[in-house]
């Protein structure tokens, strides 16, 4: 079984500065890519002054169900809620969802922060789905990773094949060990980086080479390791970060693409 999926902050699908509409452009960005299951964070499920501001170019439904059309499948989790609207994560798969939750981590009221869990049956198998954006802090990070990891335990069987993905504000990498250790998952850019010269002094003093997460923000110039996909039961055919062309405007973020193979 072959996989192609992909992680995405669509920042509610507009501009950063101004708040201009992008979702029609994402729509037609995300159908050119082609993932079996995109992981989204930042999806707008109402917003109603947009709706009255750009009638024409903002759509009447939720960004997720405008992005799964009539080809996919989607489930939402609304996290953060407001007088004239709310926003959270979703998952829109080429499969049929059997079932799906939305759990509330948010750390303190400032941010509303939830994972957003997914059962997808690819060809007689359950692929278990966490959808995740932690928070800004990273006290709270490792809390909310904490109640991940949780979640995976109680809601997963333990040989059960799994992906999660998303937006993890992790810029230092503090939080991938505690996953590793604890849920035995691996990230897509699981591989030691060769290049560069401190690389080369530390293989020649007999040090292991680091291993990083890709860059994907800001999306025009990536500096900052933010986004993961964390797997279970999969062997990672490849991965990129898709951060040129129409992708260095749609959202501040830039999306993961990973081709996998279930092990």
């Amino acid at each position: 079984m072959k996989l192609r999926v992909a992680t995405y902050n669509i920042h509610k699908g507009v501009t950063s500065f101004g708040g201009r509409p992008r979702i029609l452009a994402l729509k037609q960005a995300l159908a050119q890519l082609d993932a079996d299951i995109l992981f989204l964070q930042e999806v707008q499920g109402r917003h109603d002054l947009n709706a009255l501001r750009h009638t024409s170019n903002w759509p009447q439904q939720g960004q997720h169900e405008y992005l799964a059309g009539e080809t996919h499948h989607s489930a939402y989790g609304m996290n953060a809620v407001y007088d004239h609207g709310h926003h959270g994560n979703a998952l829109i798969s080429r499969f049929a969802i059997a079932s799906f939750r939305n759990q509330d981590v948010s750390d303190h009221s400032y941010e509303s922060r939830g994972i957003l869990h997914c059962v997808v049956p690819v060809d007689g198998v359950e692929v278990h789905c966490y959808v995740v954006h932690l928070g800004l802090f990273a006290g709270g990070r490792r809390r909310q990773t904490a109640a991940l990891i949780e979640a995976v335990r109680s809601s997963s069987p333990p040989d059960a094949p799994l992906i999660i993905a998303g937006d993890f504000n992790d810029w230092t990498n503090q939080l991938s060990k505690m996953l590793y250790q604890r849920i035995g998952v691996q990230e897509v850019f699981d591989q030691p980086v060769t290049k560069g010269l401190m690389n080369g002094l530390r293989r020649l003093g007999g040090l292991s080479t680091p291993i990083r997460p890709a860059r994907t923000f800001p999306a025009m110039l990536p500096w900052l390791r933010l986004d993961r996909i964390y797997l279970r039961g999969f062997k990672v055919h490849k991965a990129e970060v898709l951060s040129e062309g129409p992708w260095a405007r749609l959202s501040d973020h830039a999306p993961i693409v990973s081709e996998l193979q279930l092990a």
